[in-house]
């Protein structure tokens, strides 16, 4: 049966009617839209203000399955709601008004794309008849985010399309839910805009079965011969979202010694026998340890790779079989992919298991030996450690609370956090997909919003004041902590090789003499301030405590200083 002959009843509705004087917008469109997002349990939208949105803003604020949110700045409300989507993991709705508004979504929607976040972009628009006429707040918005969509919506206000609307809406919604991703309504209406009736239409939507995944193609017989034969097994875990159960049956590769885990900040992954901090185990390794390091196997699976020098070992020093493990798409990270396997990480690992048995090696042992010493030497070298950006970072790991979600912004601060052991219980969140600095602080917000837990986020300054807009929000919880490290400019590019090399560093770095202590009271912020060891230590005493107010700790650091002290660093540790 075809999509359009399966859509059914669409003619047939009941109404809704909400207690108390609420008001739905009269507008058969926006009924519709309303009708589908209640039925494929979008529960929480965020709005932008505008007028051509009115008709859909009215119905969602009216309904009462549907929580609304108010955020102005469309750039921030978008990231704010994959906060959200992140932490729930399903879909939340952005709602804007025509024009640019829309565009201000698109580094969000970028960001859920490549991360597998479900966004839902809403977005109203003006009728084809007033587009490029210099009809105002007009661009052409249908198919604008086509190369990081998973599904675009055009819709046509027209009673002869109802139907058609109907099912792509409804094939929408389900592509957010069953792939994971970022899908955008494209929703014209004409004016008048305002009128309201005192009932809101219901209308019934197929349920498509859109799943493509089979798993009946994996031979998990012939893997597995692989992976007995080989007496090198690596297994690296990039972003990754916690899950018990993949946990426990990961426990089994630890356990075996010719297997090495490599597991990073965001895999949200711990086991005493998995190398957490990458960079600290290769940094300084010779080409002969690279070759004893070499894996015959490298399984992968998560999200992004944060570490710059684990990609370039296994791209310089292949493994003869690299399998990625993944339900949606390929990620050919190394340039040496020969397995494919298209199916979750727990449903491979709790069918693979059955096939597999420990073999004798000494790979594991020699590197986790490598690893402790690492870790000896990362202790020493922190004992009488002047104020620095490193040196603030043990600080804080050492009192973040028990069961906090952390949330950690891009750029020299990710790449800091992955040289530390952090606490099992602590959930680490980044925003890898494009690993950009804009966004953080609203991503931030959005996931203490729908967390019960407490969170904090550590970011650096820049990307701190470039989205500052994050907190002009009135859904921020007070228990809600920001942490910027104010280092006067992008301390990354002084510790990258290259810009140094340049006389144009000022536009690499861009200093700056900003704080954040005006911000803080604008916003209604308790602000505290630090720029010594000793000071960083006070100021972090009670900081996580209940207070009536969010807080921001601003510790500054010195910026001449600080990539200095992580080269002697690695020096020191090899």
């Amino acid at each position: 049966m075809s999509k359009e002959s399966n859509f059914h009843n669409i003619e047939n509705s009941s109404p809704l009617e909400r207690l108390g004087e609420a008001l739905f917008p009269k507008k058969e469109l926006a009924q519709l839209v309303i009708s589908a997002c209640t039925q494929f349990k979008i529960d929480t939208v965020v709005i932008s203000p505008g007028s051509r949105n009115a008709p859909l803003t009215i119905g969602f604020s009216n309904h009462p399955e549907i929580e609304t949110l108010s955020v102005v700045d469309e750039r921030c409300a978008a990231f704010f709601a994959l906060g959200i989507a992140q932490q729930k993991q399903k879909p939340v709705a952005v709602l804007c008004t025509s024009g640019s508004a829309l565009l201000n979504y698109y580094p969000a929607i970028a960001e859920a794309f490549y991360s597998n976040i479900p966004l839902v972009i809403i977005s109203a628009d003006r009728p084809k008849h007033l587009i490029d006429i210099g009809d105002g707040q007009t661009i052409r918005q249908e198919n604008v985010f086509a190369n990081h969509i998973l599904f675009s919506a055009n819709l046509v206000e027209n009673p002869k399309f109802k139907t058609r609307n109907g099912q792509l809406i409804g094939e929408a919604l389900q592509i957010a839910t069953s792939q994971q991703g970022p899908v955008h309504v494209n929703v014209p209406f004409d004016e008048p805009l305002y009128e309201t009736v005192p009932e809101l239409e219901e209308f019934n939507f197929p349920n498509i079965s859109l799943s493509s995944l089979d798993n009946s193609h994996i031979d998990y017989q012939k893997l597995a011969n692989i992976w007995s034969a080989a007496s090198k097994k690596m297994i690296v875990v990039g972003v990754n979202y916690p899950n018990k159960e993949l946990h426990n049956l990961i426990d089994l590769y630890a356990e075996d010694e010719s297997v090495l885990i490599l597991t990073e900040t965001t895999s949200n992954l711990h086991h005493n026998k998995a190398v957490n901090a990458i960079d600290q185990l290769i940094f300084s390794l010779e080409d002969a340890e690279f070759k004893a390091l070499q894996p015959d196997v490298l399984v992968t699976f998560g999200g992004m790779i944060v570490s710059k020098r684990i990609k370039r070992f296994l791209r310089d020093y292949q493994p003869k079989h690299h399998w990625n493990i993944d339900a949606r798409k390929a990620t050919n990270t190394f340039f040496c992919l020969s397995e494919f396997i298209q199916t979750t990480p727990v449903d491979f690992f709790r069918n693979f298991n059955q096939f597999i048995g420990p073999i004798k090696s000494d790979y594991q042992s020699k590197w986790l030996a490598i690893r402790d010493y690492r870790r000896e030497k990362h202790a020493h070298y922190f004992a009488d450690l002047k104020h620095s950006d490193f040196k603030v970072f043990e600080q804080v790991l050492i009192e973040v609370p028990e069961n906090t979600q952390l949330q950690i912004s891009n750029s020299a601060i990710i790449r800091y956090a992955q040289l530390f052991t952090i606490k099992n219980s602590i959930q680490v969140f980044c925003n890898r997909g494009t690993s950009g600095i804009d966004g953080s602080t609203s991503t931030a917000i959005g996931a203490a919003f729908a967390s019960k837990n407490q969170t904090l986020l550590i970011t650096g300054d820049l990307s701190f004041f470039y989205d500052s807009n994050a907190l002009w929000n009135t859904n921020i919880p007070k228990n809600f902590r920001i942490i910027v490290m104010n280092n006067s400019g992008g301390g990354i590019f002084k510790i990258i090789p290259g810009p140094r090399t340049t006389n144009a560093l000022n536009y690499f770095e861009t200093p700056h003499c900003l704080t954040a202590e005006h911000l803080a009271k604008t916003y209604g912020f308790t602000y505290q301030k630090a720029f010594a060891t000793a000071i960083v230590n006070r100021e972090l005493n009670g900081f996580f405590n209940e207070s009536d107010q969010p807080k921001i700790l601003e510790i500054f650091t010195p910026s001449a200083e600080n990539d200095t002290v992580l080269k002697d660093y690695f020096k020191y540790i090899k």
